[in-house]
């Protein structure tokens, strides 16, 4: 019987592997469901790295299984195996491969990075460029002084993810500012002076956060939405995205940050468009002073009107509301 020769054996192992590894690459069905823009540049990228794991997975446990076999101790063999000292080129070949594979990836890595909006290491941007125009953000009842002054015009060392390169310079539909405590995150609207303990956002529209920490470092991490970033005490950080799936979504301290560190979670809310002008109108309502806002002008009341509707929450009779409309006016 003719021997396969070991170019054709290497030929078919090599098609096999390659097919098991493409197919298992595209459905590993290890991340959780994409619920932003920037969610399918990381999961190709992911992507690719598990097809060619999977190839050196099934390369070296197959060469390990193979020797196992091809070279076990027969029964009754006690002699010494054959010296086999090294062989420079294929000591050669395989520091040459992961090399390769490693430089290559870190090359794509970056181009991911860029498209998703990721800024230079230790790069400046114009102020305005990549978060809305400054003087809207500049309020100090937002309760974050950092963050306010990050927003001032010029330039400024920033860190985090901005604007992809297609809408780099559009101002955003929302922006949030979030700040990271032990152990809970604080999200303030400037545009409505809305502060909440989760995060809300309407669906398909561009939201920018300014991050800050209050005390030590955190992150704000987001799995569906394939984000993280570093909120870091006196240093002003960026996160902008467009969620693409309404739902509610965990929000993550990945950053060890104290004993209660693993309960230190919220989740961020996908609105429709619809729900989330409700939402904002609901907590708009609910703020200090709405009441007062939505009230009857009292310029176009009568005092004894007036005198009436503020006596509502107190013990008066209407006796002594007549009494002090008279008083008023003698």
């Amino acid at each position: 019987m003719q021997q396969i020769p070991a170019p054709l054996w290497t030929l078919v192992i090599g098609i096999v592997v390659t097919l098991i590894s493409l197919w298992y690459g595209q459905n590993n069905n290890l991340l959780p469901v994409q619920a932003s823009e920037q969610a399918p540049l990381v999961d190709d990228f992911f992507n690719v790295m598990v097809t060619i794991g999977t190839a050196l997975f099934i390369v070296v446990q197959g060469t390990i299984i193979y020797s196992l076999i091809r070279f076990r101790r027969r029964k009754g063999d006690d002699t010494d195996g054959l010296p086999i000292e090294g062989n420079l080129p294929l000591e050669a070949f395989w520091t040459a491969i992961p090399a390769i594979i490693v430089v290559g990836l870190g090359l794509y890595s970056v181009v991911v990075f860029q498209d998703m909006g990721g800024f230079a290491p230790g790069g400046h941007h114009h102020g305005g460029m990549m978060m809305a125009q400054a003087p809207q953000h500049e309020m100090v009842d937002v309760g974050s002084p950092m963050l306010a002054q990050a927003g001032e015009g010029g330039s400024r060392q920033v860190y985090g993810f901005g604007a992809s390169p297609m809408v780099e310079g559009n101002r955003p539909d929302l922006t949030v500012n979030v700040t990271g405590m032990q152990y809970a995150w604080i999200f303030r609207y400037p545009d409505t002076a809305i502060v909440d303990g989760e995060l809300h956002v309407p669906v398909g529209q561009d939201v920018q956060l300014l991050i800050e920490a209050q005390d030590v470092i955190h992150s704000f991490w987001v799995p569906q939405f394939r984000l993280k970033q570093d909120a870091l005490p006196g240093q002003p950080a960026e996160l902008r995205f467009v969620a693409t799936k309404e739902g509610t979504y965990p929000v993550v301290c990945a950053e060890l940050c104290g004993a209660y560190h693993g309960g230190m979670r919220t989740q961020v809310i996908v609105h429709s468009l619809e729900d989330y002008a409700a939402w904002e109108a609901s907590r708009v309502a609910e703020l200090p002073g709405a009441a007062e806002t939505v009230a009857v002008n009292p310029a176009t009341m009568t005092d004894a009107e007036y005198l009436t509707q503020i006596a509502q929450d107190i013990p008066i009779e209407a006796t002594q509301i007549a009494q002090l409309a008279r008083l008023s006016n003698p």
